[in-house]
This record gives structure tokens, C-alpha cells and sequence, in this order.
């Protein structure tokens, strides 16, 4: 029998997997949207900027973008409650007048935010300020990440970090908002294509969307914001050296991901670790696995003897529980912090917080 983190109700034999895998339903959310305006560890300069209506889509890029403003005076308003599933978050009328109605909308992109395509572009059409992030942070294709990395010089940052570089933000913008980052008229990318959206499990990259979130409010706010925004990074590249020390604790051999879909592409080419399988198939939570790509994934957890499989707290948990039952010799599953930040208290209501805390649970699960 299976050991969990967080119990669960049922557990299915391999003979019932077709029948969950045509029945399992993603989670959404449309509840009000939140203020993120409360920074941690960010100090708050004295700014008599324009104070900034922001709106960020995730509560990820909310937490990030909350710092940033908090430290300049402002604040930011998050779409996604937390536990919301961003490939199935559907807004409210409310919620898209917010963003409307925004100066900057700060949104993931590469399709993240299946729902939130038709929104984005009408932001975008009245003169909101639209940074699809991702897309700035040279992301990676799905499938591209994870290699064995036994006695490579891991240098955290040096490829990422792009010190130095000026991201042209100043020469893509426009008065009429029809910059790069706006996408005005385009439909957003309510298919993820080769590009892998999760760029936050590697924190250089969500350092670097710090700068740029920084940079691009301070050219409608201020030069405080990019200020802030270059302090807000250095925080999270310092917390990395933490993230990787956990993940690099983890014997070479053993860095073995199974997930529930395919999330972790960044954070295995960052510290060595080969994703050998996912419950649901493709970068979204929204597919439906056959019940031969299950049993499939079964051989490939018995064949390299995985010790857990990696679930995700914004979705139900019952395929990953069918899955590690049938694969038996007590494979654990293991519930992390993927598309969202956790409730206070979790240990990962910020994003620093969730990166230490999904790394120890990862480090404790495959080092056991």
C-alpha cells in the first residue's frame, strides 16, 4: 500500500485506470481576486511614483509582482485564488473588468492560462499594458529538460541570469500600448505549442521576470520599480542557492521525477534530474491518459524502481494513487505546490516559500 503526504480516499486497481483516466475532472476556480501587496523580506523605499493598477494572473507571478510593488509603494491584485488550476482557471465578468480596466496585466503566457486568452486580448485592446512573461525568460521546449548531469560544474545563474543585459524593454514599448509584450489582436495561446510555460521551477528564470517586471512598470511608474524589481531578484537567486542545495542532495542516481503532468522540465535541467513519466500526458492538467499510457507508466516506475510519484495540489490525486498502487513496493505519492502558492501557513504562500518547501519534499521523497 502506498504511503501519501496527504491521504486520500480511494485507491483503483491497474483494471480501473480506463475508467478513471475518462472521468477525472481538472480543478477551476473563479472566486474574487486578492490583493498581493505584502512583501516578504522586500524592503519599501519611500516612492512618490504614480501609483500603478496591476493585475497578475497566477498567484505565482502575484506573489513575485507583489513584492516588486510592495517595495515601490504599490500593490498588485491576483486573479487565480489560491489552489486554482491555471490551465482550467476560468475568469468571472468582474475579474476580466479588472483586467480591462488594468494599467499592466502581468500573465504567465506560452498558454498557461487556457482560459484567460479571450481577456488577455481584450486588456490588451483597451490600452492595458500585457507582459506575457515566459516568453521573455529564453524558455525551453517540453521534453527538453532533464539530462543526467553526474560531474557537470552546475553553475546556477550563469546561463539565465543575462546580467547585463538590457531585455529592450524601453525600445519595445509604445505610447499605444502596441508593444511586444501587448500581442494586440493575437489569440494568446490557447494552445501551449513546444514551448514549456512552467518556468518558475527554475528561479533564475523567475529572477530574470523580476528585472523585466520591474523594468516595464518603471516606465509607466517609475524608476522605483526597477529598482525594486532588481531587489526582488537578488532575493530569489540568493533562495536558490538554497532550492539547489536540497535538489543537488539528492544522489545523482536517484533524480528521477514521475509527475502528474509535464511541469518539470526546468527544474530537471537545472539540477540534473530526468522526468521519466507523467500521469497525464502533455504540459496541461486538462488531457485524459488511456489506460495503456497508464500501464505503460507503471513499467517505467518498476523498471527504475521509483520510489514516488510527484502530484499536484491544484488537481485530484486519484490517478497518481492508482498509479503508485499498482506499481507497488510502497510507492509514495507525494503532493507538491505546482500551479499555485498554498494558504498561509502551508510554507508556501510566497513563491520562495513554495520552491524551498516543494525541494524538501522532493529531496525527502527520492533521498529515503
Amino acid at each position: 500500500m502506498p504511503r501519501r503526504h496527504i491521504p486520500h480516499a480511494h485507491r483503483f486497481a491497474l483494471a480501473g485506470l480506463s475508467a478513471a483516466a475518462l472521468t477525472l475532472a481538472a480543478c477551476g476556480g473563479t472566486s474574487d481576486s486578492t490583493d498581493t501587496g505584502t512583501a516578504t523580506g522586500t524592503s519599501t523605499p519611500t516612492s512618490t511614483e504614480d501609483a500603478l493598477s496591476i493585475v497578475a494572473t497566477t498567484t505565482i507571478l502575484g506573489s513575485v509582482a507583489g513584492d516588486i510593488a510592495t517595495c515601490a509603494g504599490g500593490s498588485v491584485t491576483t486573479l487565480m485564488p489560491v489552489g486554482a488550476d491555471p490551465h482550467d482557471f476560468t475568469p468571472s465578468s468582474a475579474q476580466v473588468a479588472q483586467m480591462v480596466s488594468a494599467d499592466v496585466v502581468i500573465a504567465n503566457g506560452l498558454g498557461l492560462e487556457a482560459g484567460l486568452g479571450d481577456a488577455l486580448s481584450s486588456a490588451a485592446a483597451d490600452g492595458a499594458r500585457v507582459i506575457e512573461v515566459a516568453e521573455l525568460v529564453d524558455p525551453i521546449e517540453f521534453g527538453s529538460g532533464g539530462h543526467s548531469r553526474e560531474g557537470d560544474d552546475h553553475d546556477h545563474g550563469d546561463d539565465h541570469s543575462h546580467e547585463g543585459d538590457d531585455h529592450d524593454h524601453g525600445d519595445d514599448h509604445s505610447e499605444d500600448k502596441g508593444d511586444d509584450h501587448s500581442h494586440e489582436g493575437d489569440d494568446h495561446g490557447h494552445d501551449h505549442g513546444s514551448l514549456d510555460p512552467h518556468f518558475w521551477f527554475d528561479m533564475n528564470r523567475m529572477a530574470d521576470a523580476a528585472v523585466i517586471i520591474g523594468d516595464d512598470l518603471a516606465e509607466l511608474g517609475g524608476p522605483t520599480y526597477a529598482e525594486c524589481g532588481q531587489q526582488v531578484a537578488e532575493e530569489i537567486r540568493t533562495a536558490e542557492s538554497e532550492v539547489a542545495a536540497l535538489l543537488e542532495s539528492v544522489p545523482a542516481d536517484k533524480r528521477i521525477l514521475v509527475t502528474d503532468h509535464d511541469a518539470f522540465g526546468y527544474l530537471a535541467d537545472a539540477y540534473g534530474y530526468e522526468v521519466a513519466g507523467v500521469v497525464i500526458p502533455g504540459g496541461s492538467t486538462l488531457a485524459e491518459p488511456s489506460s495503456a499510457q497508464l500501464r505503460e507508466l507503471v513499467e517505467v516506475i518498476q523498471a527504475e524502481e521509483v520510489p514516488a510519484i510527484f502530484a499536484n495540489t491544484a488537481d485530484p490525486s486519484t490517478l497518481a494513487d492508482a498509479v503508485a498502487a499498482e506499481s507497488g513496493n510502497n510507492v509514495e505519492v507525494v503532493v507538491l505546490f505546482v500551479g499555485s502558492l498554498g494558504e498561509p501557513g502551508s510554507g508556501a504562500d510566497t513563491y520562495i516559500g513554495m520552491m524551498l518547501t516543494d525541494a524538501e519534499l522532493i529531496a525527502n521523497a527520492l533521498r529515503d
